[in-house]
């Protein structure tokens, strides 16, 4: 979607939609933007009772007196963050269901941070996976934008040029959880890992299966040897020459999970193309940190597979040793993202100069139990991390909550066979999964575990987000980023 910023008068502005925001009754931003036709639109908006929340809007009759072929009235509540966000999603989301290709936007002053705010949420609304639809069944997607900016759009061209890298990737993240199986699996993800290297200052580095059994990545193997496809462990490195800090991120990157031979019930099963969830949002991420330039480096492992039963596939009871010496009983195959996330986070948490190492992945059912299928939980024992962290989400207007992670229930995975099990049954279910993590996180590193099985992927819509992957988290990890890099 290209940006563009005009200072033309709303009225005389030739574009599909026309979305002019306001606040309390609106009738001073209406009269502002639209003139004398403002304030019949406000006594229209008065006898539809219509209240000006934030992402509110009601579609208009024109009356012929705008060039706009619709116009759409948009709330702005308090003008907060929030407020902002749900607006511009609500202006995308709209454009798409009328099919419109152009749009503009006049919601008042905007300074950078409100500009990037306001644009980079636009896309999100207007986001729909469509390329397994009839063509006359698409809805197409905006291609420009117009910010009626009175003449300050120089001063707020960098914000908008960020906010569309920024929304870009949130779209990357969101398209490759969406597509089928059979189209993203663990030797595709690294095609597309690999693209990133047309990037300055970024290398791709990916290890086969022949690799990943010479390295001792024992999870990997073990939980993609029942499939077809070979898992593999994908590296990406970003090292721009004036990078302030050094971070790693690890993301799950499941491509499928039948939950081999703990084999997940139909219903289960059907939506489990998102579990790759943690390794999109981490790899998006990088793919944004890297083309905005940020100034630190970033170390992103993705370990991918495959989990499907068949007569190679791993077994309960097994018992896999680990590089950092930790061995694990297999207990429930269904528990298998932990098992490839430690190999990853062993490698992570190793490489020299890095000072924090996070993981994301759609880990357990058990989260969702916990907070809901929009917050994503956050565990960590640094203080100083989990407030970078809570800020960043809170910059990018996404829901996080800390959970904590209590050493006591260590008692929970405390294996019989091996010296941990891969499951601590149902009673604190994601505190044990990100226990189980920490144990192959090197000693004294600074370390957070997210867990977006919630937040990752929605089985209906929510507003901003229709049904399926939401790409959350993604412009979160890059605010953080930006903020260690500033």
């Amino acid at each position: 979607m290209d940006v563009v910023f005009s200072a033309v008068d709303a009225l005389n502005v030739e574009v599909d939609l026309l979305a002019v925001g306001i606040t309390g009754d609106g009738a001073a931003d209406l009269s502002r933007t639209l003139g004398t036709f403002g304030q019949d639109i406000a006594n229209y908006l008065k006898d539809r009772k219509f209240e000006a929340k934030g992402g509110a809007s009601l579609l208009v009759p024109t009356f012929g007196r705008a060039k706009a072929k619709q116009l759409v009235i948009v709330g702005l509540g308090d003008r907060g963050t929030n407020d902002r966000t749900l607006a511009g999603a609500k202006v995308g989301a709209i454009a798409r269901g009328e099919k419109a290709t152009t749009a503009a936007l006049a919601f008042g002053a905007l300074d950078g941070a409100t500009a990037r705010d306001v644009l980079e949420l636009v896309p999100v609304g207007n986001y729909a996976y469509d390329p397994y639809l009839p063509e006359a069944q698409k809805r197409p997607a905006l291609n420009t934008l117009t910010v009626l900016d009175n003449g300050e759009g120089a001063a707020i061209a960098g914000a908008a040029i960020a906010a569309g890298v920024r929304a870009a990737w949130q779209q990357k993240a969101r398209d490759l959880v969406n597509a089928p199986p059979a189209d993203v699996y663990p030797e595709s993800l690294a095609a597309e890992a690999r693209k990133l290297e047309s990037i300055p200052h970024v290398t791709v580095e990916v290890w086969d299966i022949k690799r990943c059994e010479a390295e001792g990545l024992v999870g990997i193997v073990a939980v993609g040897q029942g499939s077809a496809r070979p898992g593999v462990l994908i590296r990406v490195s970003y090292r721009p020459p004036n990078a302030k800090d050094h971070v790693a991120l690890v993301g799950k990157g499941v491509t499928f999970d039948s939950g081999g031979l703990s084999l997940k019930p139909t219903d289960g099963m059907l939506t489990m193309r998102c579990d790759m969830g943690g390794a999109a949002t981490a790899l998006a991420a990088t793919g944004a940190i890297a083309q905005l330039g940020l100034a630190v480096a970033v170390d992103t492992f993705l370990p991918c597979v495959e989990n499907m039963p068949s007569g190679t596939s791993y077994k309960l009871g097994d018992i896999l040793r680990y590089k950092n010496g930790v061995t694990v009983e297999v207990q429930n195959t269904d528990a298998e993202g932990r098992l490839i996330l430690a190999d990853a986070l062993i490698l992570a948490s190793e490489v020299p100069g890095v000072s924090r190492v996070v993981d994301l992945a759609t880990l357990t059912g058990a989260i969702l139990v916990a907070l809901g299928p929009d917050y994503t939980g956050l565990f960590t024992k640094d203080q100083g991390l989990a407030d970078e962290l809570t800020g960043a989400y809170a910059a990018a207007n996404e829901a996080v909550w800390r959970l904590p992670l209590v050493d006591a229930y260590n008692r929970l995975i405390k294996g019989t066979w091996g010296q941990l099990k891969n499951t601590g049954g149902r009673n604190g279910g994601s505190i044990t999964a990100g226990l189980f993590l920490g144990h192959f996180v090197k000693k004294d590193t600074r370390w957070a575990h997210l867990d977006i099985a919630g937040s990752a992927f929605y089985d209906g819509q929510v507003d901003p987000y229709v049904k399926g992957a939401t790409g959350q988290s993604v412009r979160t990890l890059v605010n953080w980023v930006e903020k260690l890099g500033a």
